[in-house]
């Protein structure tokens, strides 16, 4: 079988770099003289310096490194003019996703993911707060392609709640979510009132890679730490399921960003197993349904070229699918979607191939993107 693709890609997991002066543009005063900023370091180039995070400043050349060779990227040593124009100028946004069949993009942050787990909670929120009021001025140059997941940083039920409210009233579709929250975990019972507010106003939750400060370890050579990465996701999706929350709120939408889903078949079967057979020893809430079901009905999950998935949708919900091409990050499949997508998506029926490559998402956000990627002269 073989797909033609006469229509727009939609990406579910693209990506701003937020400017050197995102922050302190719109941040609130009483935090401005700590606010995120670039310094220029001769040997390892910009980076982006966090205050509270000072082990963890944030080289800025992985992610401005789609298009690269792979032997040629370099985690540090990329200055602010070398990153992707459209990164942080919409203006040029266009341009790059017609390049790559892109017909609208659903935007995370970059500098935002470290700045989820900052421990002064008061902190994060002033940067969250001041990074969606610049990611609605980049998302209103071109609101038909562009669509921005505001950041929340959660300090507790009802903070949390409130920025939610928030971020629907700014016009954002999604949220992307602090991978630790607060005051409690997201297992703890206060937290009923956060989901029970995103299932009111219809705001997926979405936990994307690089948010949980949990997994920042590796054993072994270096290159072993980026298999933690999906874990941290793993564990969000495992605590939300065993503890009920989707027994008690079966409309909540939560998106697993850039974690891929090959894995998933194995996962939920496991899920199933430990449930069946050891949940009484642990003393586990009863669930109304298999961990499993849970899984299917309300986990969406984002990936790039994870071709295994797709030669696994039997056994997946194909409706709960997002590709994405990570622009303009360094696993992003920038500038050669189009060609990978025939490729991985050769023998996948094609009512099904656009629903992953394009209508699931949209569904799920509630946007309309145009059909076509821009035009470019």
């Amino acid at each position: 079988m073989t797909t033609a693709f006469d229509y727009g890609f939609f990406s579910a997991d693209s990506h701003v770099t937020e400017p050197p002066d995102c922050y302190a543009r719109f941040i609130d005063p009483a935090f401005r003289d700590r606010a995120p900023h670039i310094v220029r370091d001769e040997k390892r180039g910009d980076l982006y310096v966090i205050p509270g995070l000072d082990k963890m400043s944030v080289p800025m050349g992985l992610v401005a490194a789609a298009g690269e060779e792979s032997g040629k990227m370099s985690f540090s040593g990329r200055n602010f003019e070398d990153w992707h124009r459209s990164g942080w100028d919409p203006a040029h946004r266009c341009a790059d996703q017609a390049r790559d069949g892109i017909a609208g993009e659903l935007l995370f942050a970059s500098v935002g993911m470290p700045l989820a787990g900052h421990p002064d909670l008061d902190y994060r929120r002033a940067c969250m707060v001041a990074y969606n009021r610049w990611l609605q001025e980049y998302c209103a140059h071109d609101p038909a392609r562009l669509f921005g997941a505001a950041q929340a940083a959660i300090k507790n039920a009802d903070e949390g709640a409130a920025e939610l409210r928030l971020i629907k009233e700014q016009g954002f579709p999604a949220v992307m979510m602090s991978g630790i929250p607060g005051e409690a975990d997201y297992d703890h019972p206060q937290y009923d009132k956060l989901w029970a507010t995103a299932v009111e106003l219809g705001l997926p939750l979405c936990f994307h890679i690089l948010t949980n400060t949990s997994y920042g370890g590796h054993r072994g050579p270096k290159i072993n730490a980026l298999l933690n990465v999906i874990r941290s996701v793993q564990d969000i999706v495992g605590m939300l399921i065993y503890s009920g929350v989707f027994d008690r709120f079966p409309a909540l939408k939560v998106v697993c960003v850039e974690a891929d889903a090959g894995w998933v078949p194995h996962y939920t079967y496991r899920m199933d197993h430990i449930y069946n057979r050891h949940r009484f020893w642990n003393k586990a809430p009863a669930l109304t349904r298999l961990p499993s079901e849970y899984f299917f009905d309300n986990v969406y999950m984002t990936f790039q070229d994870d071709w295994t998935a797709l030669k696994m949708l039997d056994q997946l919900n194909p409706q709960r699918l997002l590709w994405a091409n990570d622009f303009p990050h360094s696993d992003s499949t920038w500038p050669l979607s189009e060609s990978l997508v025939a490729e991985h998506f050769a023998g996948v029926d094609p009512q099904v191939a656009r629903r992953i490559l394009r209508d699931n998402a949209t569904e799920l956000f509630g946007i309309t993107a145009p059909e076509q990627p821009p035009t470019t002269h």
